[in-house]
């Protein structure tokens, strides 16, 4: 009995080592994007599948938290093609491993204080909706932040910028 009750007391404490490393993941994620928050400028460059040449346009950025929780407002904003206006909702799991739908993959500090976020997902792209790995790689600082999203076509072998945005934080 002795020896059962040793062995739930270590399967109690593992587990709750576990859930407060998962913890402390999902915030660390929300940290590095509540210091983004705020209002950002600059431009999309995204491959047009149609003609294989990139196109670019001004792009605007508001990224504000949703009260306490673990999700982010990304209110995307073109000031030449008000009709792309659009927001997205980025949410970080519980568990810290999963932005949205997708996968993390690795969080890096760079050499200037940065933060790298990588993340993939199995989906569609291109025109014909072709199976593919999606990447989406985040660079977020003080004052530039980027996203690029590439993709592996199933079958191939070389990655596709699909598009990239960056922007420079504004003046209050």
């Amino acid at each position: 009995m002795k020896q059962l009750t040793n062995i739930l007391l270590i399967g109690f404490f593992l587990l709750t080592v576990i859930l407060m490393q998962a913890q402390k993941k999902s915030n660390r994620l929300i940290n590095d994007f509540m210091k983004v928050e705020g209002n950002w400028t600059g431009q999309l460059t995204y491959l047009d599948y149609s003609s294989g040449k990139p196109y670019m346009m001004s792009a605007d950025l508001e990224i504000k938290r949703i009260s306490n929780t673990n999700e982010f407002l990304f209110v995307h904003t073109y000031p030449k093609e008000k009709s792309a206006n659009k927001t997205d909702t980025l949410s970080i799991s519980k568990d810290g491993q999963y932005i949205g739908k997708e996968k993390l993959v690795s969080r890096t500090k760079l050499s200037n204080g940065d933060i790298r976020i990588i993340t993939e997902k199995e989906g569609k792209d291109g025109n014909d909706g072709k199976k593919a790995t999606i990447r989406q790689t985040y660079i977020l600082g003080n004052t530039s932040l980027s996203t690029q999203k590439d993709v592996l076509f199933s079958g191939e072998t070389a990655w596709i910028k699909r598009h990239e945005y960056v922007y420079k934080k504004q003046r209050n």
